[in-house]
């Protein structure tokens, strides 16, 4: 099976450190671990390929840059014309896969006149998302975008459930189906740290990127509550972003200042190292519209087989279960939080359980392998007989 695998935003540099980045090699790698051969169309790299996906031939768009905003704009919906080329040169391929962009509809397009087998991933309501974050001039001819592709598409594979919504009301008169796949994770990549190797102290960690509607400070005023004096006691923020300078003010003025490591960005491949040294890891989001991600991090922390404390919101509520593989609070509740992280602290036991049906959890149910033949079953290509072991793992309807 042939794929032309495009991701035409140029905020999503495939070969980068961002989630969205570690979504896109997560993806790839998937669909050749299926046996499909993958030609990526991309618009930015940023760096090398990771060893095991240097062989993947790249097929580069040209790159749009423009400080006015309306002028970009304008910019990336001509580039359409480059990707229509750029999939014509590529030749027949049996599927095509796009991440979807704003302003990319040429993929959807080909395959749909071509009648090849497409399969469009919504990662995020990217036109609020620009709309309330970024600048967007021309939100009629982005609507627009995104009415077509989806229309376009022969299937449409949503991250969470109220992205599969934003996509179904974006669809219109059209048929075209919209699924629920979450992110998953690589459970050999990212695996429980050796029990052997104990540590003193008690160590409380985050991972991602640092912005506001991650709830950091949350979690930092919890902290606070708990061990603000208590030397034996740390927190570990691994990422980077535009609130770090902020959270450092803010763990300086708790008093919590001499206790917070924040390591700044930390690549893929550092990242099992980081959560190693965490004892409870936290996903502190708060209660807002923005709660319609599937965070990697909560994927991540599974696989380590770390006990969780999340807040109950969005996504987490529906793969994590309070007692069961995580702790459930409140969203933005700090009182709640510092109670749990205290009860953690003390209870190794309950540490043990969670950390054991986090690890079960995402080896039984969140595989990128499983999330890659569920698509691939959606969307009616015969994945060939799968390339490396680990391909038996049980799928996940969702």
């Amino acid at each position: 099976m042939r794929v032309a695998y495009i991701c035409a935003d140029p905020g999503v540099p495939v070969f980068g450190h961002k989630g969205s980045s570690i979504h896109v090699q997560s993806v790839v790698r998937g669909l050749r671990r299926q046996g499909a051969t993958v030609e990526l169309v991309c618009a930015r790299t940023d760096g090398s390929a990771p060893p095991d996906l240097a062989d993947v031939p790249i097929h580069r768009l040209p790159q749009v840059r423009h400080a006015d905003a309306e002028q970009r704009e304008r910019g990336l919906l001509a580039a359409n014309a480059q990707l229509a080329n750029a999939l014509h040169l590529l030749g027949p391929v049996d599927l095509v896969y796009e991440r979807y962009s704003l302003w990319s509809r040429a993929g959807m397009d080909h395959a749909l006149t071509n009648g090849t087998s497409s399969v469009l991933e919504v990662n995020a309501p990217l036109i609020e998302e620009q709309a309330a974050h970024r600048t967007l001039v021309h939100r009629d001819a982005a609507e627009t975008v995104a009415r077509s592709v989806i229309g376009a598409a022969r299937t449409v594979v949503a991250v969470s459930e109220p992205v599969a919504a934003w996509a179904r009301g974006k669809a219109g008169s059209a048929r075209t189906p919209v699924y629920v796949v979450p992110n998953g994770v690589d459970t050999d990549r990212i695996r429980p740290a050796d029990p052997a190797a104990r540590r003193t102290g008690f160590k409380v960690g985050f991972v991602g990127t640092l912005k506001p509607w991650h709830g950091v400070h949350t979690l930092l005023r919890a902290f606070a509550t708990g061990f603000a004096g208590q030397a034996d006691a740390g927190l570990l923020l691994v990422g980077d972003g535009p609130e770090s300078a902020r959270l450092r003010l803010l763990a300086d003025q708790l008093g919590i200042g001499d206790q917070v490591e924040l390591t700044g960005s930390v690549d893929h491949a550092g990242v099992a190292t980081q959560l190693h040294r965490m004892d409870v890891a936290v996903a502190p989001y708060p209660d807002s519209p923005e709660a319609y991600f599937s965070p990697l991090k909560l994927y991540e922390y599974l696989a380590a087989g770390l006990p969780i404390i999340a807040s109950a919101v969005g996504q987490a509520t529906g793969v994590l279960g309070d007692g069961r593989n995580a702790v459930l609070v409140p969203p933005g509740d700090v009182p709640a939080l510092a109670g749990q992280l205290m009860r953690l602290r003390d209870d190794e036991d309950l540490r043990t359980r969670l950390g054991a049906a986090a690890r079960s959890s995402a080896v039984q149910h969140h595989t990128w392998d499983a999330a890659v033949r569920r698509i691939l079953s959606l969307a009616g290509a015969e994945p060939a007989e799968a390339e490396v072991a680990g391909a038996g793992e049980a799928g996940r309807a969702a």
